[in-house]
């Protein structure tokens, strides 16, 4: 075999689908040219993949591996501005489980050697059955990308590897015990590493599982409140209709009372008559109210059924809707209930918690650097992170904003006759409390003492 094709250390890059599973496979070099543009990946369009790149050795066992995410535009072509240093990365990486050639370097979004680029890592799933470490492992023992394996059979130990002891050291007083006290060191040894790589799985796990839990509390949190908005909008909507019924019955109720009225007028006009017709004759008048007297009830007595009909319907619909509220307003006490408990068990404590852990908080902000948050400065950070900055370096909000402006986009700034700006580009100032208004941010000709001077 040539030295050219002697087995060695491999650099690849495998793609999970979302399904599980490992979906594409190629070799650093093609992966590369990817990035370059050489190469587009039309099935990836529009997608953020989950990547991992893995060192393979000759006996297609992973010795490393870094996961990572990375964005496809509507094109296919990755994204222009993805600039993770995977080959650092691995180097500088953590120990991780044991794959078949000892612990392996593993870094991902739980375990960074380099915690800027850790928002861009994603931790695999450790669960039984679904195992993402496993799936890479067996992966690479497909080896569908053609590498050359080390032939095993041909292992052998070289002449110069094999140590022979001195001459006074080959007839020992007790080989076993030596032996035996050597094999139990080993033992002893083993036991210590895999318990400390389980150890470490197991924290690995621990983190990818609060987080998980994080995402699935938030959820929780929406659809709550998704759920209370619409009990909130139902239930004033069934008080606007019960204020509609409401309005509904005065009204039958005044006219109930009108006609009435127009009974009692009608009845006082047919009084009326009636005692002009008594004038005219006894027994015409007789016949006259008796008629009278019938058609009024009649009329009377129907007009009062359909209404007292109409109110029952009414009232009993009343009786409903009232009901009805009773019941959704219990269900919103219910749900304010939950949620002021999942309130009250959700971002305190947790933070606390993994303050007890040991979990420090870090940012970064340009000036500022990398800044340890105190638990009890949390609050304060979340509610305005540019004036915690501000003060860390030692100046008013309002200086570190325009220095931030001045160390992102370092040119003149003062106005031209025309309206326009300057932009000629000047030195940056690295500090913001060595910025001065007027000055660090305008050119030689703009600064504020170039102009006394002129004016003087």
């Amino acid at each position: 075999m040539s030295m050219q094709n002697k087995p060695q250390m491999v650099e690849a890059v495998m793609f999970f689908s979302e399904r599980g599973g490992v979906c594409k496979q190629m070799l650093f070099p093609e992966f590369e040219a990817l990035l370059d543009g050489v190469v587009n990946m039309p099935e990836f369009a529009d997608q953020q993949m989950r990547v991992a790149y893995v060192v393979i050795n000759p006996r297609l066992l992973i010795k490393a591996a870094v996961f990572f995410y990375l964005d496809f535009d509507e094109k296919g072509a990755p994204d222009k501005g993805w600039n993770i240093p995977l080959q650092h990365l691995s180097e500088k990486a953590g120990r991780g489980p044991d794959l078949g050639a000892g612990p392996i370097r593993l870094a991902c979004r739980s375990q960074c050697p380099v915690s800027w680029h850790q928002m861009h890592l994603w931790d695999p799933s450790l669960a039984p059955g679904q195992n993402d470490l496993i799936l890479l492992r067996d992966a690479a023992k497909r080896n569908n990308l053609g590498l050359l394996v080390e032939d095993e059979s041909a292992q052998a130990v070289a002449p110069e590897r094999l140590q022979m002891a001195s001459e006074d050291k080959w007839y020992a007083p007790d080989p076993s015990k030596e032996v035996a006290d050597k094999l139990a060191e080993k033992l002893d040894q083993d036991h210590r590493l895999k318990t400390a790589q389980l150890i470490k799985q197991q924290r690995l796990r621990i983190s990818s599982l609060s987080q998980q839990h994080e995402e699935e509390l938030a959820k929780f949190k929406l659809a709550s409140a998704e759920q209370h908005k619409s009990l909130q909008a139902q239930l004033q909507g069934l008080q606007q209709a019960l204020r509609q019924q409401e309005e509904l019955n005065a009204s039958l109720k005044a006219q109930l009372a009108v006609q009435a009225a127009s009974f009692q007028a009608s009845r006082e006009e047919l009084s009326e008559q009636l005692r002009a017709l008594e004038r005219h004759g006894r027994s015409e008048s007789d016949i006259l109210r008796s008629q009278f007297e019938n058609e009024v009830q009649a009329r009377v007595a129907a007009a009062v059924v359909e209404y007292k009909e109409q109110i029952a319907i009414r009232d009993v619909e009343l009786v409903y809707r009232n009901e009805q509220e009773a019941q959704l307003q219990q269900e919103l006490e219910r749900l304010r209930g939950e949620r002021d408990e999942l309130a009250s068990q959700g971002g305190g404590q947790i933070l606390e918690r993994l303050a007890k852990l040991g979990v420090v908080f870090v940012v970064y902000h340009p000036g500022a650097g990398h800044l340890t948050i105190p638990l009890q400065d949390v609050a304060r950070y979340r509610d305005n992170p540019m004036a915690y900055a501000a003060a860390k370096c030692f100046v008013s909000e309002e200086q570190y904003r325009q220095w931030l402006a001045h160390y992102q986009q370092p040119s003149c700034e003062a106005a031209l006759p025309s309206g326009e700006r300057c932009a000629i580009p000047i030195d940056r100032i690295d500090s913001p409390s060595r910025f001065a208004i007027g000055e660090s941010n305008c050119c030689a000709r703009h600064k504020a003492s170039s102009r006394l001077r002129t004016v003087s």
